[in-house]
């Protein structure tokens, strides 16, 4: 009678779902862009086995080929592996993926090739492994480049034909390590000469002291150990010269680049001084504030900073619509209808997109454009929509005044939205601005974007948010600072204060 024994529907259920999860795990994991990746991947062990193994392929030693496949094709699985963990987005986007590819493939060919041609010099391997070491600094990060350029390092290694070469091993990795650690940002022009003149000093130590440890004669320590360090030295003065395309490959912007383009002499900093002076004005105000937060949690302050003196730019069309260019005139939004002006003042983000694109600013920079509002509410126009709205009709829709995003995604986003959010409020507050009730303000508006929502997309702590608030208060304060009251002349006219006009658009 057990096979007539009723069970629960929500135990079927269950069943179904316990059956039905392997299948749906299986089908997350075969999506499109793990296939692509896969393929990538395989293409990539390809061409590695293809370049180590030339000797073999040409002399039809087929067999000699799979230790060198199962090799490659472990060395590669954990170097996709550390990508996985460490940078995720050059999985997701695969054009990264496709540029470090072939950046390890061109440079193992070079290594290759030199090798061959030059009859057994090891000092391009050294070369190749430090140049892989300084560009992926350049367009990531020091412990991801440490990382990857070590899994270069194995892969050349095996291309110098010294697969128990462990001298070749630590001269590259001597190398890798003093470009890494020393190459935090490019600031000077100078700043990648002395990167490669400090690694060259080095990697000519190590070479002469493995040398000497191997009982070699003094003339070829010496010799050996000059052409591994001229090596170094090389890639230096070649990646400098580089650097331009570098930035345009990897899609970044060195600090050196920053700097470049936070000269009021470029030409949309000094259109935005010619036609909206104002904003001008509260861009570089901005620029300070913004600079000094990111500085507060380690975040990049000059790419805050630049990114702030730009965020404002689509305001250059028309900037008589916004207050702080208005210059004691009447504002132009009392003759408009609410939704009106909300159309104009969120047109200021598209607008400095574009501007942007045309004049060929950094994709790094165009993202304060794109953020610096978020998905926030226009209050003052949606209030306003409200008040003049009839009885008959439904309330308007909060979304209607929203701006379109996207939200930040960057912490250094997110300060120069937060700055610019505060520097509108506390310039609007009225009376004499203490530092208490700056503090009040900052916190206030830092807790609303907060509770908004306008920080998910970015990874900023609770902590990071309380030194940010801090850092903007202390800037704001000594921005507002009390001055000393000037003693009047007996027939100077006393001064009338005007009327006050409503500035809550102002931010916006």
């Amino acid at each position: 009678m057990r096979l007539f024994k009723k069970t629960s529907p929500r135990r079927n259920q269950v069943r179904k779902n316990i059956s039905a999860a392997p299948f749906l795990q299986i089908s997350r994991f075969a999506t499109a862009d793990s296939l692509i990746s896969a393929l990538l991947w395989l293409v990539f062990v390809a061409l590695c086995v293809l370049i180590l193994s030339f000797e073999q392929i040409r002399d039809q030693f087929y067999r000699d080929l799979v230790p060198t496949i199962i090799i490659v094709s472990l060395i590669s699985l954990a170097a996709a592996f550390y990508i996985y963990q460490y940078q995720i987005r050059i999985i997701k986007r695969h054009i990264r993926a496709l540029i470090l590819c072939g950046l390890f493939i061109l440079l193992l060919a070079t290594t290759k090739l030199g090798i061959f041609l030059t009859q057994g010099q090891t000092s391009w391997a050294t070369g190749t492994a430090v140049t892989a070491a300084i560009i992926l600094t350049i367009a990531y990060d020091q412990r991801f480049a440490i990382g990857m350029s070590i899994f270069y390092a194995v892969l050349a290694c095996f291309a110098s034909g010294g697969q128990q070469d462990i001298a070749l091993f630590l001269t590259m990795c001597t190398g890798i390590f003093t470009c890494c650690f020393s190459l935090k940002e490019i600031r000077t022009r100078m700043k990648l000469l002395e990167v490669s003149t400090l690694a060259t000093t080095m990697v000519f130590i190590m070479v002469l002291s493995l040398d000497y440890l191997a009982e070699k004669p003094t003339a070829d320590m010496f010799k050996n150990a000059g052409w591994h360090a001229l090596a170094t030295f090389l890639v230096g003065l070649f990646i400098q010269s580089l650097l331009p395309v570098i930035e345009k490959i990897f899609r970044i912007a060195t600090s050196m680049t920053l700097l470049d383009y936070s000269d009021a002499n470029q030409p949309l900093l000094k259109r935005l001084a010619m036609e909206a002076p104002g904003t001008f004005s509260h861009s570089l105000l901005l620029g300070s504030i913004a600079e000094a937060a990111a500085e507060a949690i380690d975040c990049n302050g000059l790419l805050c900073r630049v990114g702030a003196y730009y965020h404002d730019i689509g305001k250059i069309n028309k900037p008589s619509y916004f207050v702080e260019n208005e210059i004691g005139s009447t504002s132009r939004h009392v003759e408009l209808s609410p939704a009106m002006s909300q159309l104009i003042i969120v047109g200021h983000v598209k607008d400095g997109i574009e501007m942007a694109k045309e004049y060929g600013l950094p994709a790094v920079l165009r993202q304060f454009i794109e953020t610096h509002h978020g998905t926030t509410l226009i209050e003052y126009f949606y209030s306003e929509a409200k008040k003049k709205q009839d009885e008959k009709q439904s309330p308007p829709s909060e979304s209607e005044f929203r701006y379109a995003g996207p939200k930040p995604r960057t912490k250094e986003a997110a300060i120069v939205m937060l700055a610019d959010t505060v520097e509108g409020a506390v310039r609007s507050m009225h009376g004499e601005l203490t530092p208490t009730k700056i503090e009040a303000a900052v916190h206030n508006m830092s807790m609303k974007r907060l509770q908004d929502g306008q920080f998910d997309e970015c990874e900023l702590s609770l902590r990071e948010l309380s030194q940010i608030e801090a850092s903007i208060s202390k800037t704001l304060a000594a921005h507002h600072h009390g001055r000393v009251a000037y003693p009047k002349a007996p027939d100077e006219p006393q001064e009338t204060k005007p009327q006050s006009h409503q500035n809550n658009h102002k931010n916006h």
